[in-house]
């Protein structure tokens, strides 16, 4: 068996971290060439250490030196800044694990689409923020994109075989989150470690708060537009407390097609990496007769109106998405240091949309610029509601 060659960008976080646990079970299978990081200089020095990679690049310039003496002697190659990460996008890996959290992983994942590679995507802000610019590029440079997120990887593997012109809707699962039988009332006093408590995956803090306010999925929604060409109004969320059906298919002639499997996102991750075949995973197996009962409802808007907001967002289109997607990680980030409440993650989410009216970007440039005059506004309406 030929070696697929793999770059990991965002090798150190929860996706890096899974991917790379995939990739060590299976030495035959991937060669490490290259691995990136933002600031855990410790965690990438042992990985690349570990695997072999030949490029190791760190985000923090002022870390260049450490990861410069902890690869010392290797034939690792120590770098830093924006050429690097790009090199490690674009270079000869044939696969492309693009894992980097936030719009910092933009850059890196457009290169690696215009020079052709296959695309595994884990970087929720590319879609959200540059979807048809991406996906545009992907079609100019004969790039592949694979879905890594758990909802939209089911979605592609219901899809194998089948036409777009199949398709009735597409219906993302949801679990609903830690707070999906709390009122607004109790919600509005939840604290930063109640919200990243998730009931069935685990992930970083960031996407925790986002599926306790259902952002996540109004995000998820907007990708799934961008990745499989469908307008909003086929696009459901159903709730699945569960987190057992990751996501389903409805076709036209009344077949459902669903994705099943324990909530573990080596699974996912080992479809992008492995495709267009399958490898084995150290994933628990599933058990349906253990588990019993999968119960299923409807999404609560007035709860949860992040999920309403993202949906009117997508379908404003232009810099809505951009916005949307800012001011949610401004605002989460400042209610995980304790200055906002919960509530008032949407809000500012809302007040930044209303505020914000722009055309749509034309380029990766063009999408930094309205993330970065975003940012600034959030802030600032966040310090006017705590006035």
């Amino acid at each position: 068996m030929t070696r697929k060659t793999i770059s990991i960008l965002g090798a150190t976080g929860s996706v890096g971290s899974s991917t790379l646990d995939l990739v060590e079970r299976n030495p035959d299978r991937f060669e490490v060439v290259a691995l990136t990081a933002a600031k855990n200089v410790v965690s990438l020095a042992d990985a690349a250490l570990r695997t072999g990679a030949k490029l190791a690049v760190i985000g923090d310039p002022a870390l260049l030196p450490e990861l410069n003496d902890r690869l010392a002697g290797s034939t690792c190659r120590a770098a830093t800044g924006s050429d690097a990460l790009a090199e490690a996008a674009s270079g000869e890996a044939e696969l492309v694990m693009a894992a980097i959290v936030g719009c910092a992983g933009l850059e890196p994942v457009m290169a690696a689409i215009e020079a052709g590679r296959t695309v595994a995507l884990a970087n929720k802000e590319s879609l959200v923020t540059a979807g048809e610019l991406m996906t545009t590029a992907a079609e100019t440079h004969g790039a592949t994109i694979l879905p890594v997120d758990s909802e939209h990887n089911a979605i592609f593997q219901c899809l194998a075989g089948n036409h777009a012109s199949d398709i009735s809707r597409l219906v993302l699962t949801a679990s609903g989150g830690p707070f999906r039988s709390l009122s607004r009332d109790q919600m509005a006093g939840a604290s930063p470690d109640q919200a990243v408590a998730h009931p069935n995956w685990s992930m970083g803090a960031k996407i925790s708060v986002d599926s306790a306010t259902m952002m996540n999925k109004g995000l998820e929604l907007i990708e799934a537009h961008h990745l499989f060409g469908l307008p909003s109004g086929r696009l459901d969320v159903l709730i699945h407390p569960q987190s057992v059906i990751h996501s389903m298919v409805e076709f036209v002639d009344g077949s459902v097609l669903a994705q099943l499997g324990t909530p573990d996102m080596r699974i996912p991750i080992a479809y992008a990496l492995a495709w267009p075949e399958r490898m084995e995973t150290p994933a628990e197996k599933l058990d349906l007769a253990r588990i019993g009962n999968l119960n299923f409802e409807q999404p609560d808007l007035t709860r949860f109106p992040a999920l309403d907001v993202a949906r009117q967002a997508m379908e404003a289109g232009a810099a809505a998405p951009v916005v949307l997607n800012a001011a949610n990680e401004v605002a989460v980030a400042a209610f995980l240091e304790g200055r906002i409440g919960f509530l008032a993650i949407v809000d500012t989410v809302k007040e930044a949309l209303a505020r914000m009216d722009l055309p749509k970007p034309q380029s990766i440039a063009d999408v930094i610029d309205i993330d970065r005059r975003t940012r600034a506004l959030a802030n600032d309406l966040m310090s006017e509601m705590a006035a």
